[in-house]
């Protein structure tokens, strides 16, 4: 099992930056892919990046192609999301998953959640 934080929203102008970072519990971390997902009000879930175990392989949604970046270190146990050139539809509540599966797209393929940290852009 494995537990989950995130850390880094806030408050950020139209075409600002932020790092998001989630940091995980236990010995196993490089055991899991990661994924970073994000809602916002009335919307569903929808997925933002995933990475593999290693940090070979990432995924983007079409949305933040070229904008966001995933990397993950495993000698620290975390997982990060830098987000740049950011816009006022990237609001949104955003969470860290983890799972031993292959990452995936949908949040049903992950197990493990973290608590969420709010981004909000202004335009």
């Amino acid at each position: 099992q494995v537990q989950l934080v995130e850390s880094g929203g806030g408050l950020v102008q139209a075409g600002g930056s932020l790092r998001l970072s989630c940091a995980a519990s236990g010995r196993t971390f490089s055991s899991y892919a990661m994924g970073w997902f994000r809602q916002a009000p009335g919307k569903e879930r929808e997925f933002v990046a995933a990475i593999s175990f290693s940090g070979v392989n990432t995924y983007y949604a079409d949305s933040v192609k070229g904008r966001f970046t995933i990397s993950r270190d495993n000698a620290k146990n975390t997982v990060y999301l830098q987000m740049n050139s950011l816009k006022p539809e990237d609001t949104a509540v955003y969470y860290c998953a983890a799972d031993r599966r292959p990452p995936a797209l949908t949040p049903r393929d992950y197990d493990y959640w973290g608590q969420g940290t709010q981004v909000t852009v202004s335009s």
